[in-house]
């Protein structure tokens, strides 16, 4: 029994150990490499092959059986392994690409070409669009599967599978003439039938283990049930704001908020100029307001008065760039930039010729400012003409060439509307300029209609534009979280309780939070149309809400929680502001349109929120132990219950993004770096949940330092995958 307990602990950390040193190694040599060599080899298969056998031996002799939903879990993953190693062996994955109205038998996988046993034609291929843009919203493609005398018509789009004689076709790329389709071919009856039934035990499996009575999560709960815990927090308020005195000339406020109402054409959809303005001031500046100017006003005041706000200094500079095209200076000017514009295209010619060039990520982004504003100043920013043929709606900016067939008097407004404008705002005529706003928006209307977005959407987008607290928000929250925190723990080791206000205090504060930040939520959705969950920033947002949520609702049974929640909304709000100082709503790409995604983040989020708890449980139990054991023990019991969700939660998230994944692209595994750092996350957490393999663990001191330490594959699968190791989600 001891060789077989030792079998499985150095081949359960080995596997760890291979997994994480594959994803560096991938970050070096290449994703084929990695492939080639360690994630497609024998010998890691082998490795796994002896952790599913090891394990399944051990709790056979463990005689876990007598426990069903244990066994029920640990069957799981062992019928997850077995799926996995079937698709292996006797799965083909491949791409086959067929013309429209031609057809095909072959599909090429990893090199070999293979025959279907049926024709694949190609009738029609389309790209839909999001309505009144060119960004599209799907890609379909329109097959006849012939068998013999048999035929079937079908349609194959993303995230919609088309189904033939146990082959699967899924929508991977298209011809840039449109005329042609890239599918992605899958014939794996039997792996997909086990990885799939073993998913359904796993998940069956985890809700037997949080409500049967004799299972861990259960028992963990009586025992916090019958302690004597008692944790209160204090408030402190946090919070500045200055404004500065207008010194450049524009339009006045209000005329300039006329302005940005009107709809442009940016970043692949429809919106409020309001938009492309604060994306355009937050781009050169870092803050979506300048001086006490709005949005709208620094982009009419470059629009319409260039020669003045050129030698305004307000395009921020960070690293390398201070010094090589500013001077030293944080802040320049437009002037300043083409005056050291050899200077930055030396730079930008090394880098893009690859060599090695000191702060080339601060270069880039200086190079990147200068030809933004040079596309506003030659009107390519500026698409605010729609015209409609043929039901095909194409917005044009005045610098753009014009259609043929377009009427002359509108081909005379597209292109002098603006300058007409401009005549307007520098004679001060702001009566007769809202006018002509009027009468651009008018045109708008007529040539664009239902494409549009409605009123209440234009409304929705404008007010999610003018929240621009967050980053304010998420520094009092983390500020209030760090000195609670402090608080919590002197009152703690002092055996000492807080008054029943300041709680109510604190519950009033974290609820307006939660208000503002579900209203930012809300409004992003609206607005965009899909849950806002595509990205980092509205994932870390997301986390931030999830945190409150938490706090609000456990902290009856557990006080802690409330320094705790503090300060991971403060932090998560902090990283998404960080990571995203220039927020656009942007439609999604097609193949993110799926709700499996929505839930595959949501529940992800949902966990990593609950570990972020722990790590700050095993904190404030290392701290306080010191003086009060009994405090740790029953911190430690907190940890252990909410650790059985977390990890549940985690796990469910990744096999559900697996079912996502097998649903878009054919495959639900593809050793993507952070699909491993999820996969080695898990395997971290449940170590503290298998008593019989880690004894050592089941001590409360160790245990807290084990949690805290585990933390760390969190910040790596969230944070270090998306900044230094990359793949295909490094964006989320």
């Amino acid at each position: 029994m001891k060789a077989l307990r030792i079998t499985v602990i150095v081949s359960y950390v080995a596997v760890i150990a291979v997994m994480a040193a594959a994803t560096v190694i991938e970050k070096l040599h290449g994703s084929a490499f990695a492939a080639a060599h360690i994630y497609g080899s024998a010998w890691f298969s082998a490795v796994w092959a002896i952790v599913g056998l090891a394990g399944l031996a051990f709790v056979l002799r463990k005689r876990l059986f007598s426990n069903p939903s244990r066994f029920l879990l640990h069957a799981a993953f062992a019928m997850i392994l077995a799926g996995a190693l079937t698709t292996h062996l006797f799965g083909r994955q491949g791409v086959t690409h067929v013309r429209v109205g031609e057809r095909t038998n072959l599909f090429v996988d990893n090199g070999d070409i293979v025959r279907l046993p049926f024709s694949v034609e190609l009738t029609d291929f389309t790209t839909v669009n999001y309505p009144g843009t060119q960004s599209p919203m799907d890609y379909v493609s329109a097959l006849i599967f012939r068998c013999e005398a048999d035929s079937v018509a079908v349609s194959v789009s993303m995230n919609n599978i088309a189904r033939f004689s146990n082959y699967r076709f899924y929508q991977s790329g298209y011809d840039p003439d449109g005329g042609g389709s890239y599918l992605a071919v899958s014939h794996d009856p039997a792996g997909i039938g086990i990885t799939y039934t073993g998913y359904a035990l796993l998940f069956v499996a985890m809700i037997l283990l949080l409500i049967m009575p004799n299972c861990g999560f259960r028992t963990t709960l009586k025992k916090l049930i019958n302690s004597k815990l008692v944790l209160i927090i204090a408030f402190v308020a946090f919070g500045t704001m200055a404004a500065q005195a207008q010194t450049a000339k524009t339009l006045p406020r209000g005329v300039a908020a006329d302005f940005g109402q009107l709809c442009a054409y940016n970043n692949g959809r429809i919106g409020p100029l309001q938009t492309v303005a604060r994306n355009f001031t937050t781009k050169l500046y870092g803050k979506p307001n300048y001086q006490g100017m709005s949005a709208e006003q620094v982009f009419a005041g470059w629009l319409l008065n260039p020669a003045e706000w050129a030698d305004e200094p307000m395009i921020r500079l960070k690293g390398e760039a201070r010094e090589v095209v500013g001077g030293g200076r944080k802040c320049v000017s437009y002037n300043d930039l083409i005056a050291a514009n050899s200077k930055l295209d030396k730079a930008m010619t090394d880098i893009f010729s690859g060599k090695d060039v000191a702060g080339a990520k601060s270069l880039r982004e200086a190079d990147e400012k200068l030809n933004i504003i040079q596309m506003l100043l030659n009107g390519q920013m500026l698409k605010l003409f729609p015209y409609t043929v043929d039901n095909q709606t194409v917005w044009y900016s005045p610098a753009d060439n014009l259609p043929l067939d377009m009427p002359n008097n509108e081909w005379l407004f597209v292109k002098k509307s603006m300058d007409y404008v401009g005549e307007l705002a520098f004679t001060h005529n702001y009566d007769s300029l809202q006018l002509a706003i009027g009468k651009i928006g008018r045109y708008q209307a007529k040539q664009a209609g239902a494409a549009l977005p409605s009123a209440a959407k234009m409304k929705a987008e404008r007010l999610y534009n003018s929240l621009n607290f967050t980053k304010i928000l998420a520094m009092a929250l983390a500020t209030i979280g760090i000195l609670a925190f402090a608080v919590y723990t002197l009152r703690l080791m002092r055996r000492k309780t807080v008054g029943r206000g300041l709680t109510i205090g604190l519950n009033v504060a974290l609820g307006a939070a939660l208000a503002y930040t579900a209203l930012c939520i809300g409004l992003c959705g609206y607005v965009g149309g899909h849950i806002p969950l595509s990205n980092g920033a509205e994932t870390m947002q997301f986390m931030s809400a999830c945190a409150m949520v938490l706090t609000i609702s456990l902290q009856r049974r557990f006080p802690l929680v409330v320094p705790f929640g503090y300060i991971i909304a403060g932090l998560t709000l902090m990283v998404s502001s960080f990571s995203e100082s220039n927020p656009q709503i942007t439609n999604l790409m097609p193949v993110l349109a799926s709700p499996l995604l929505s839930i595959h983040v949501c529940v992800l989020m949902l966990a990593y929120t609950l570990l972020a708890f722990v790590m700050l449980n095993g904190i404030a139990a290392i701290v306080v132990g010191r003086n009060n054991t009994e405090q740790a023990d029953t911190l430690y019991v907190v940890s252990k219950l909410m650790l059985y969700p977390a990890l549940f939660l985690l796990t469910a998230g990744i096999f559900i993004g697996a079912i996502w994944a097998n649903q878009s692209w054919g495959r639900y595994w593809g050793w993507d770096p952070k699909e491993v750092w999820a996969l080695i996350t898990m395997l971290i957490y449940a170590m503290p949940l298998h008593p019989s393999l880690f004894p050592r663990l089941q001590k409360p001191m160790a245990a807290h330092i084990f949690l805290v330490a585990a933390f760390l594959s969190v910040l790596i699968t969230y944070f270090g995958v998306n900044f230094l190791l990359g793949g295909m989600h490094s964006y989320a």
